[in-house]
């Protein structure tokens, strides 16, 4: 009985699989249950979401992209209708906050494809010198 090798998998858009929270390998399977919890594995392709750790990146992306793009929108809206400081407790700051909330899911599902593509794994250490004897 001979054995099928393994399934050349094609090199899937980082981009595409991560926006859409998707299998970074077959592109089809759910890379998240619930909000943001990784999956064990690929229910399609069974590939095993033990490498993937994006650890704080998505919150630090969401909120250096939200923060620009919300201080400009912050800025224009204060120069030009100049509001009472109460419109930006209630109307710009709580939008703010959603819009940071609602792309931490493609940004964890960019940089675990990322760390797919690239093989990223955890860092090992090893002393060339005589260094900790």
């Amino acid at each position: 009985m001979s054995e099928t090798p393994p399934a050349e998998w094609p090199r899937l858009s980082t981009l595409s699989t991560g926006l859409r929270c998707r299998c970074p390998r077959c592109g089809q399977g759910p890379l998240l249950k619930g909000f943001l919890t990784i999956r064990d594995a690929c229910p399609v392709c069974s590939l095993d979401y033990g490498f993937a750790e994006p650890a704080d990146g998505p919150a630090f992306f969401a909120m250096s992209a939200i923060g620009v793009v919300g201080m400009i929108a912050f800025m224009a809206f204060e120069f030009t209708v100049q509001p009472p400081i109460w419109v930006h407790f209630a109307v710009t700051f709580p939008l703010i906050a959603l819009a940071c909330v609602l792309v931490l899911r493609p940004f964890k599902g960019w940089l675990v494809s990322e760390q797919w593509i690239h093989k990223a794994a955890p860092p090992e250490w090893a002393s060339l010198g005589k260094h900790g004897e």
